[in-house]
């Protein structure tokens, strides 16, 4: 039979630990909660190549349908139509601020993809977080091709892709310290 001297202090090591954890986890998801995204429209002068005012000052925020929603809606700035086979690059007049190990991934919207075969030319759209600060302002593009056999035709103002942010990690030996310093394909140069 152990003596009772023992285990308290066992016992008292572990209280101890879990006080240290729960502790830890409580910063750890207060930290998280205060992490935020923000959507903004870039400068008219960054906008005024791909439309005109009056379509710069009707730019709708990216925004959830829904509460449970993942993904924020993309809206489209001008009409589209989009024949089969036919590519389109939207200029969206948005630019994404986020912490530093988070991204922007960008989806067509589930039905226009389903019904249409609308796909992104790059398959998934990597917003990274220090693309907000690129020569472009980090205006996002949507590059996407009809791959149906059918007409598409998009409304000024209907949501046509949709944006899912996410939190990311890094391996513990990365090493890199190059820094953005372009926008659209910068970083492969």
């Amino acid at each position: 039979m152990p003596k009772e001297s023992n285990s308290t202090p066992r016992q008292t090591d572990n209280s101890q630990t879990v006080e240290k954890i729960r502790d830890v986890c409580y910063h750890v998801e207060k930290d998280v909660k205060e992490m935020k995204a923000k959507f903004f429209k870039v400068s008219l002068q960054q906008f005024l190549p791909y439309g005109d005012e009056e379509t710069y000052e009707s730019i709708r925020m990216p925004k959830r349908a829904t509460t449970q929603s993942a993904g924020y809606d993309f809206f489209a700035t001008q009409d589209i139509s989009l024949q089969p086979g036919q590519t389109v690059t939207v200029a969206t007049g948005i630019r994404a601020v986020m912490p530093a190990d988070w991204c922007l991934m960008i989806f067509p919207r589930s039905g226009l993809g389903f019904k249409y075969r609308l796909k992104l030319n790059n398959t998934v759209g990597i917003i990274d977080a220090d693309y907000a600060q690129s020569e472009n302002e980090g205006h996002i593009f949507v590059r996407m091709t009809n791959e149906s056999d059918k007409t598409l035709f998009i409304a000024k103002g209907t949501a046509f892709a949709q944006g899912v942010f996410l939190h990311y990690l890094l391996t513990e030996d990365d090493d890199t310290t190059e820094k953005r310093n372009g926008g659209l394909g910068s970083t492969t140069k």
